[in-house]
């Protein structure tokens, strides 16, 4: 398997559709004019994951002051995602399926494991496309929802 790396800060990240757990399209360019935090997560129905996307909608307001688009991304197919967000009460946070083909957002950011899966990972994309911030975590580690904050605030 061919690895690519995560575009480095600065560069335009390719634009991208995906369904998210109401079958609806997200398009990343049409965020523009709004930071865009793409929060992946391994895999849906496993606790840090589920500690993850909690702390997105609990935190929606505050991305909506900081003019941020909050979504969450994992491999998992959209039936998986609407049953998984009606578990954790995640009503307003898009929970996006990298279904199929199978990892291609996680691959083309370089972020997708020979397992199948994404890495668990925080990339903040500013209003104008570019990249600002990439962190991959530890897969066990819940990120730090505040460093996200922070850096959001400095945009």
């Amino acid at each position: 398997m061919t690895v690519k790396k995560v575009p480095d800060v600065g560069e335009k990240v390719r634009n991208f559709s995906l369904k998210d757990q109401n079958e609806n399209i997200f398009e990343l360019d049409t965020c523009k004019g709004q930071n865009v935090l793409l929060s992946f997560h391994p895999l849906a129905w496993t606790p840090v994951c589920a500690m993850q996307m909690q702390s997105l909608e609990k935190h929606k307001e505050i991305f909506k002051k900081l003019n941020t688009v909050a979504v969450g991304i994992s491999v998992d197919s959209v039936p998986s995602k609407r049953a998984w967000a009606k578990a954790l009460n995640i009503s307003e946070t898009r929970l996006l399926a990298d279904f199929w083909p199978h990892g291609k957002i996680a691959k083309d950011l370089g972020i997708l494991r020979e397992e199948g899966f994404s890495q668990r990972a925080n990339i903040i994309v500013d209003k104008n496309g570019r990249l600002v911030f990439k962190k991959i975590y530890p897969i066990v580690e819940l990120p730090d929802i505040n460093e996200i904050i922070q850096q959001l605030e400095k945009l």
